[in-house]
């Protein structure tokens, strides 16, 4: 997932850049309000999530928070070290997704970051108004957990069923390994690798689709949508 990381203190920034790195974060840095506006044009540019800090040089933070959202649906995060209720009312108000507190554990904003993800709706999704994402011969049944191929349900495990609906949400995009585990097992790369391979090798036997996922050697997986 691409994040945009708004924050005007370079060490800090540094510092949180290389622990979402290593949770398969691709984090972009902008030191202002402005920046960060730049950043997202068009429409978001991609980014999956914004951490937005409110103590920038150029702009108040909630003056920011208001404008990415009349640009793009992009979750925002705010974090900050004001605790008060009626800061974090405004904040939600203004239209951030969520608000974080300085300081905050890595875990919990980790937790934060993929919650919201979930919540937004990915624009190359094939999804219908229920929540069921339509690749091909390929029903995933987001509300139910149900997958369906050709019309004939396919038994999956709880892991395999959200290791398939993180791909399918952005078919083509290629997903880090690393990203992967995060998400799914809620948990580091270590010692997780080969428990990802046996779910991926499982998943393409089950639907009988050995190409559905890709192996891009090095790097991790991705979904290969199928002609309708």
């Amino acid at each position: 997932m691409r994040l945009l990381l708004v924050e005007d203190d370079n060490h800090v920034a540094a510092a949180l850049s290389a622990v979402l790195a290593r949770h398969g974060f691709d984090v972009t840095h902008a030191r202002s309000g402005e920046e960060a506006l730049q950043a997202l044009v068009p429409e978001g540019n991609g980014f999956g999530v914004v951490l937005l800090d409110l103590g920038l040089p150029d702009q108040d933070g909630y003056e920011v928070c208001g404008k990415i959202r009349k640009r793009t649906s992009t979750p925002v995060i705010m974090v900050t070290a004001r605790s008060d209720v009626r800061s974090r009312i405004h904040g939600l108000n203004l239209g951030a997704d969520d608000y974080v507190v300085k300081p905050y554990d890595t875990g919990e904003l980790l937790a934060r970051i993929h919650a919201v993800s979930r919540r937004s709706v990915p624009e190359d999704a094939a999804t219908d108004g229920e929540g069921v994402l339509r690749l091909g011969a390929v029903h995933i049944e987001l509300p139910t957990r149900q997958v369906s191929v050709d019309g004939s349900v396919v038994q999956l495990t709880r892991k395999e069923f959200d290791l398939l609906a993180l791909l399918a949400q952005r078919p083509g995009v290629v997903f880090r390994r690393e990203q992967i585990i995060s998400e799914v097992w809620r948990t580091s790369w270590e010692g997780t690798g080969r428990t990802l391979e046996v779910h991926v090798a499982s998943l393409r036997a089950k639907l009988r689709m050995p190409a559905l996922i890709e192996t891009v050697r090095g790097v991790g997986y991705r979904l290969v949508a199928p002609a309708a």
